[in-house]
């Protein structure tokens, strides 16, 4: 299981990488990539993060995909949820195959830059093979604003609350905000993208007090 720091690597290239240059991760990814932080978060907590898509003019140079998925696990029938991580061979960074898991799933900016979607997954694994299956777009934004710019670092911050409350802020403005009626109370963070250069730094999970938002 490749890593770099405390990062899993699932990626559907072996063309892909990820290199660690002081405190950023360098990421260049062909084509799917989920990077998975190695220690499981609990609610409530805040997620912080800076990222950047670059445009450069490489091959992967590709304006999309700076995405994310949230308190995940991959549910079992008749048995506990195990961690993602248990399942990336059979995932294999490939998209698709990511509605095995449940979680909070964010994309911002994609489909080759045209929609930013928040979205609940709930880990039904015939949603793979099955579109209708997949679960409903809870937030959608398709303007300018709330798509990617290139080599602009954008501060990402993940509020999930005790009450089940997700909230997705970007450069300080919240983007998606959704009550969960049967909250995520654990599971792990990945970092999503595909056909992309990608930098990450500053990656910092902090518990929040009793009753703070």
């Amino acid at each position: 299981m490749p890593a770099v720091a405390a990062w899993l690597i699932e990626a559907e290239s072996p063309a892909t990488r990820v290199l660690l240059r002081a405190d950023t991760l360098d990421i260049t990814s062909p084509r799917g990539l989920s990077l998975w932080w190695d220690e499981e978060l609990t609610a409530p907590c805040t997620i912080e993060y800076r990222a950047c898509v670059v445009v450069a003019g490489g091959p992967c140079d590709r304006l999309s995909d700076l995405n994310s998925f949230c308190m995940a696990t991959e549910p079992r029938p008749g048995a506990a949820p195990r961690p993602p991580m248990a399942g990336m061979a059979a995932r294999g960074g490939r998209f698709a195959e990511s509605y095995r898991l449940q979680c909070y799933y964010l994309g911002y900016g994609g489909n080759h830059n045209t929609t930013t979607r928040f979205r609940r997954y709930d880990g039904d694994t015939l949603a793979v093979a099955d579109a209708s299956r997949r679960p409903a777009i809870l937030v959608e934004h398709t303007d300018a604003a709330h798509l990617l710019r290139p080599n602009h670092w954008y501060s990402v911050r993940i509020d999930i609350g005790a009450d089940g409350r997700v909230c997705h802020h970007i450069d300080g403005e919240l983007i998606a905000d959704y009550l969960d009626p049967q909250p995520l109370r654990r599971g792990w963070f990945a970092f999503r993208t595909t056909w992309s250069h990608t930098r990450l730094t500053a990656f910092a999970v902090t518990p929040q007090a009793p009753g703070s938002r």
